[in-house]
């Protein structure tokens, strides 16, 4: 395949100009010349190996290279965000746009002309993105482009006799920008943010699905309100574009959607209404035990009893008591005091 910029792709069949390329383009004389060939040809040319059994290789030996480097650059990170950032830079997502940036697609040899298409409308949206995307844009990587990565730093690394250093020293500057751990803070896995954003909240998020023609659309609904929806032919890039779209509105006005039902409707005394249900409810979706009311003073005479109660909950930190202000009926006197500790759990940023 070949392309002008990011135009359209057209087919290099001079398989030595292509080799030669890559050459130049690694910095790199291979010692043998076949194994780059075999990289950049395509199963379905059926007259030449193809990269298939390279791909393997270089699938794994990418993975320990990167490994090795994120180990070495951040001695003090625990395992779990060691994995993301070796993810993140090994995905189908980063390695396609590494074969778009250096044009390595142009290379490969193949008789498939659905690929070409693939190819194209990917090079074209990653062209009009402008910035670095870690977690797919608008059009899903062809796996084809990441294939290409792979086999030909298995060339790379069967042609240095396996040697891993050597590999990485040659193949890193492919690579660059390489995600470091300032870009995943500051780009967070749209569908897992979304989930660690509503479960810290207590809020119950859920993603549906459903097929339409050629497109999945995916739904997110938020304690089953409509938050946001999106639409693609993969399953999998509906689902990343609908949490994208359910995080931006979010930010646009609460980032918690229960305050918004707990909150929104007060009384002529300022505290919120129904508000023993709400604490109720709010308990029940932090798995906290259920509130536990007391009467604290009762007063008045027999037809006009005047009572105060507390109302105590149990969090991960302690035990809370919030005491209301004094009604003519333990319910309200009970509302009431559910009222000041739902202020109180705002004010403390539980809810």
């Amino acid at each position: 395949m070949e392309a002008t910029g990011y135009g359209e792709v057209e087919e290099i069949s001079n398989i030595d100009a292509s080799v030669g390329a890559v050459e130049n383009l690694l910095g790199y004389c291979f010692k043998q010349k076949k194994l780059l060939e075999e990289a950049l040809t395509h199963s379905s040319c059926s007259d030449s190996a193809s990269y298939q059994r390279l791909e393997f290789v270089g699938d794994a030996a990418l993975g320990l290279a990167v490994s090795n480097f994120v180990y070495l650059h951040y001695p003090g990170l625990d395992p779990g965000r060691l994995s993301l950032l070796r993810a993140a830079n090994i995905s189908t997502e980063k390695l396609a746009r590494v074969a778009v940036r250096h044009r390595l697609y142009k290379y490969v040899r193949h008789n498939v002309a659905v690929l070409e298409e693939k190819v194209n409308d990917f090079v074209k949206a990653v062209q009009e993105e402008g910035e670095l995307e870690i977690y797919g844009g608008l059009v899903k990587a062809p796996k084809i482009l990441a294939d290409i990565v792979e086999s030909v730093a298995a060339a790379l690394y069967v042609d240095c006799n396996f040697d891993l250093h050597t590999t990485w020293k040659i193949f890193r500057h492919l690579l660059e920008p390489i995600v470091m751990l300032n870009d995943l803070e500051q780009q967070p896995q749209p569908v897992t943010m979304l989930f660690q954003l509503c479960q810290k909240d207590g809020n119950l998020v859920d993603i549906s699905y459903r097929r339409k023609g050629e497109k999945t659309f995916a739904t997110v609904t938020i304690n089953r309100e409509f938050i946001a929806s999106a639409s693609s032919e993969q399953r999998e890039m509906a689902k990343l574009l609908a949490a994208k779209a359910a995080l931006e509105k979010l930010s646009h006005k609460s980032c918690n959607p229960l305050k918004d039902t707990i909150f929104n409707q007060l009384n002529m005394d300022g505290e919120i209404e129904e508000a023993k249900q709400k604490l109720y409810e709010v308990c029940g979706k932090k798995k906290w035990p259920k509130p536990n009311y007391k009467i604290l003073k009762e007063g008045g005479v027999a037809h006009q009893k005047i009572f105060t109660c507390s109302v105590e909950i149990e969090i991960s930190k302690g035990i809370l008591v919030m005491e209301g202000k004094e009604k003519p009926r333990v319910r309200e006197a009970e509302n009431s005091a559910a009222s000041v500790m739902l202020f109180g759990l705002r004010n403390s940023n539980y809810v």
